[in-house]
């Protein structure tokens, strides 16, 4: 698949493309040359490509994805990804306690009161 197709089909923009092959986000064997020295991507790098979004958008940075690509060290793989998961849980406890509390508020059972009557 030429760079056009990749693009649409992960609806990412060719320069995000450029950039993530700079970053070495992309692995070599998703990427080859053809005779007029074009790109040609194979088509797992599509999958691929949804996998790399979804690690950004769990927060994970660029440099974290780049070590999950490259280290070979099992260790620090399983490190970094068991700490993620980590904060996330952290994150969904707090979202819990506030949705919570919303409702304790809304139902008048939080100490903090908004001087407004129930209808």
């Amino acid at each position: 698949m030429k760079a056009n197709e990749v693009s649409r089909l992960t609806n990412l923009p060719i320069s995000t493309l450029r950039f993530y092959e700079r970053k070495q986000l992309i692995p070599e064997q998703f990427i080859s040359r053809d005779e007029n020295n074009y790109r040609v991507y194979d088509e797992g790098v599509v999958t691929y490509l949804h996998d790399v979004r979804m690690l950004l958008t769990l927060g994970l940075t660029i440099q974290d994805i780049v070590l999950l690509i490259n280290e070979s060290s099992y260790i620090k793989k399983e490190a970094l990804v068991k700490e993620k998961i980590k904060e996330i849980q952290e994150l969904e406890a707090k979202l819990n306690a506030s949705q919570k509390f919303l409702g304790d508020l809304l139902e008048g059972r939080a100490h903090f009161q908004t001087g407004c009557e129930s209808q």
